[in-house]
């Protein structure tokens, strides 16, 4: 007996004696890859928080930009990184949620990869129209779409996209019918909306705002359930169509590899929901035409990404594009 009590002191002794591993967090570098080029609103939010949490947790935090592949290169690189919160990743609805049911192999796991820190910003996209078109809300354009033979072109960036899923999410929604045409870059598109090439598209917020000011497309919706700051007097789809639960939009996500102890990731989580939920942050990313988010926590962030997957995956597989890539 007196052996085990001592073999149970010592055990208690370690147990009280061994630091967190969070309390010995960070040991070196921290490196946050961002999923897309250099200058995008991805890329330029992540390195306003980056600096932040340098400062905090008293080591560098560097970006790499690894764009390519639809974003897999970026999930693939950090989904077999070491799990020691030392390599982050920022990725979006198309990784986490489309891409599953999109390709017909992925080398990560989406649900079982990796353990999300932040949900942090929205990137809505707007619903316009060529000016020359008579309609001015998002019912006229629906009674337009129906009555028009043949059907109204609308722009994408190519098949299975975030944009072409949101333009037929809606098509299913509302009952309309359009045809797509898909375009090699965002630049093109806006400007062949704007001569009248194609009639419609739901296309980048950022991009398409000085278009939209300038009176060359006509904005009928946000994509987003919320009003886009930058556009306060254009609804909501929700609110346009009378469905609470339109919402079609492209997500940001900080996560980590999983297995990622546990007390790492709720330390990156509390700090990052301090970062972002700063006013000056806020209107720093508004004015780059992302909408702030205040992060669900942890378990939150995992149950929304599931039921993205679950939304976006039926509609793929509906299209006939499930493993089309």
């Amino acid at each position: 007996m007196a052996w085990f009590l001592r073999a149970l002191i010592a055990l208690v002794s370690l147990s009280f004696a061994a630091p967190s591993q969070a309390q010995t967090y960070p040991s070196h570098n921290i490196t946050v890859v961002v999923s897309i080029g250099p200058g995008t609103g991805m890329d330029v939010v992540a390195r306003l928080y980056s600096e932040k949490l340098s400062a905090i947790l008293g080591k560098p935090v560097v970006v790499e930009n690894k764009p390519g592949a639809a974003t897999i290169l970026a999930a693939n690189q950090v989904a077999n990184a070491p799990p020691d919160g030392h390599t982050l990743v920022v990725l979006t609805s198309s990784a986490m949620a489309i891409n599953p049911s999109l390709y017909k192999q992925l080398p990560y796991d989406a649900a079982t990869s990796f353990v999300p820190i932040s949900y942090y910003v929205k990137s809505p996209f707007i619903l316009v129209v060529n000016p020359n078109l008579p309609a001015k809300t998002v019912a006229e354009f629906v009674k337009y779409a129906k009555e028009t033979k043949p059907p109204l072109n609308y722009t994408t960036l190519g098949p299975g996209g975030i944009q072409h899923l949101t333009m037929e999410y809606a098509k299913l929604r509302l009952g309309f019918d359009a045809n797509q045409v898909p375009y090699r870059t965002t630049g093109q598109s806006i400007s062949d909306l704007a001569a009248g090439h194609v009639a419609t598209g739901f296309v980048e917020a950022g991009a398409s705002l000085p278009l939209i000011r300038d009176g060359k497309l006509r904005a009928l919706a946000v994509s987003s359930s919320n009003r886009w700051p930058l556009l306060p007097d254009v609804p909501s789809m929700a609110e346009a169509t009378g469905m609470p639960d339109f919402e079609t939009i492209s997500w940001h996500v900080l996560l980590a590899p999983a297995k990622t102890p546990r007390d790492i990731v709720e330390r990156l989580h509390a700090e990052m929901k301090k970062i972002m939920s700063d006013p000056e942050m806020k209107e720093k990313v508004a004015n780059i035409g992302l909408i702030p988010v205040d992060t669900p926590p942890v378990d939150g962030i995992n149950a929304y990404m599931k039921d993205e997957r679950a939304k976006w995956g039926a509609l793929v597989e509906k299209l006939g594009l499930k493993g089309s890539q």
